[in-house]
């Protein structure tokens, strides 16, 4: 069983430590009392394999306070289970702004004159676990894609990579723009084909619809432009910790235009190693 004990100070980031051990098939506790630690073990080891990696987050909350700690560590050693000891700090600076953001109180803030004091005493009641932690992540400046190779590089030991989804919608304005939609592109400035009695009732997957919107430099344009800005979009969205993100392509009635321009737009997104694009042509079928 891997066992992986979250601690550190608080404001730098265990919760969101936890949650991205979550997405590498952790099972996360936040805040369970340590003194139930043992016990925790032992139910774990019991399902035979269920709980196979499992984390668990501790900090100053906990009223049993760390010399606790300690001794359910003893306990961990004597049968023989196997932890390892994460603990995140940053620099005071980091912690004072994040609280600040959150306006929330620091745990220890009733018990010192400033919440810069209170973070100090922190850190030195909190001293003991550090020197028992196996690796320590200094969270001050880092991105959430950051701690998530951090954290890559200490339980797999490889960097840990990730890609973004993007959905591209192709819509009629006439019937709504998708509440969903991060990007919002109009196509309306290419020439209709629906005025051409002879494409009217085709769609934009056809290839005469095709043929003539591309005819029109400004398309072709228009989806190296838009390719351009996602692919500078991207890397910046993932270290954010964004996923996923809805990238909708409107014409009037959503049949011809956005139809072909977003085919063209997910066919040469796809080359992007980082990226997984999808395709939906919400209004294709309307009359």
């Amino acid at each position: 069983m891997e066992f992986i004990i979250i601690s550190g100070l608080s404001g730098a980031g265990k919760s969101r430590a936890a949650s991205v051990l979550e997405d590498m098939q952790f099972y996360c506790v936040d805040n369970m009392p340590v003194t139930l630690l043992p016990q925790f073990a032992q139910l774990c080891l019991a399902t035979g394999g269920v709980y196979e990696k499992v984390a668990l987050v501790t900090d100053i909350r906990d009223k049993d306070g760390f010399p606790t700690l300690i001794d359910s560590l003893g306990w961990l050693d004597e049968k023989g289970i196997k932890y390892r000891i994460l603990f995140l700090e940053a620099d005071s600076q980091s912690i004072l702004m994040r609280y600040r953001e959150t306006r929330r109180p620091h745990p220890l803030e009733g018990t010192a004159p400033t919440i810069t004091e209170a973070i100090q005493r922190e850190k030195a009641l909190l001293s003991p676990v550090r020197n028992m932690a196996e690796h320590i992540i200094n969270t001050s400046g880092l991105s959430l894609a950051r701690l998530k190779q951090h954290l890559s590089r200490i339980i797999f030991d490889s960097d840990y990579s990730e890609t973004l989804s993007i959905n591209i919608i192709a819509f009629g304005f006439k019937h709504g723009t998708p509440t969903e939609a991060d990007f919002v592109f109009d196509v309306r400035f290419l020439p209709n084909p629906f005025y051409d009695e002879k494409m009217r009732d085709q769609t934009g997957l056809d290839a005469d619809v095709k043929k003539y919107i591309f005819s029109f430099p400004a398309a072709e344009k228009f989806v190296y432009l838009t390719k351009e800005l996602l692919e500078f979009s991207v890397p910046n969205f993932l270290d954010s910790g964004r996923l996923t993100l809805n990238v909708a392509i409107g014409c009037t009635g959503g049949r011809h235009r956005s139809v072909s321009i977003a085919e063209r737009l997910a066919s040469v997104m796809s080359d992007n190693k980082n990226v997984n694009v999808s395709l939906v042509f919400r209004d294709i079928d309307r009359r």
